[in-house]
């Protein structure tokens, strides 16, 4: 009961991991930059890995999408496919541990399910890792970007998505972690469940042979003093 538990609280985490992960890819926020008159907001620049945009202090907002992909810098190349990736073995993840869960009728015995949610564990991991490696990277840019005085360029700041990633990423991990650890507790489980069936398979093996066996004693004979 314990390990359907920690499984449920597994998927649990690591679905609503990867949902932050998958909304974190069309979030527009990823870096943002303000520039501020005497009174009101004047402009708001923001970015993310499709599109560049501005928005005006009446809220209208005039966006540039990135014209090619090979003309990309290299961060934001990188980005794109690490969280494209993470979307996609946090898919395949749930899938596995839907399968693996002993609560669900399908995978087959407790081990084979216990193998096929460690599975899953790992993918939550790898997906999760995808995504703070993206996240990181992307941040790491703008940090290093804002405290450097040689740089004149437009200087953002973190945007909410990265927020948003780094969070996801970490409920699939935690997830993953709960998940593979479900493949240690089935199998104690089962080393458990042997041995007591064995001691009483042997203590029963005992017993069946004592009563089957007939008493071959030979007849005991009284003469008259057994009498007296």
């Amino acid at each position: 009961m314990a390990s359907t538990s920690a499984e449920i609280i597994a998927f649990l985490l690591t679905i609503s991991g990867w949902v932050l992960v998958s909304s974190t890819l069309p979030t527009d926020y990823w870096k943002v930059s303000t520039i501020d008159g005497t009174v009101i907001t004047t402009a708001t620049f923001w970015a993310n890995l499709w599109k560049t945009c501005v928005t005006d202090s009446t809220g209208v907002s005039n966006c540039k999408d990135f014209p090619s992909m090979l003309a990309l810098d290299g961060y934001i190349q990188a980005c794109r496919g690490l969280m494209i990736s993470a979307v996609c073995l946090g898919f395949f993840g749930a899938v596995f541990g839907l399968v693996g869960m002993k609560c669900t009728k399908v995978g087959g015995s407790d081990q084979t399910k216990a193998k096929i949610a460690c599975l899953a564990g790992l993918i939550f991991i790898l997906s999760g890792l995808c995504s703070m490696t993206s996240c990181s990277l992307y941040a790491n840019r703008i940090t290093s970007e804002f405290f450097d005085p040689s740089f004149v360029a437009q200087k953002y700041e973190l945007g909410a998505a990265l927020f948003i990633g780094w969070a996801g990423a970490s409920l699939c991990i935690i997830g993953g972690i709960i998940f593979c650890f479900s493949i240690a507790e089935n199998s104690n489980s089962a080393r458990r469940g042997y041995a007591y069936n064995g001691a009483t398979s042997v203590m029963s093996s005992r017993t069946k042979v004592h009563n089957s066996v007939p008493d071959k004693s030979p007849p005991k004979h009284f003469d008259k003093n057994a009498y007296v």
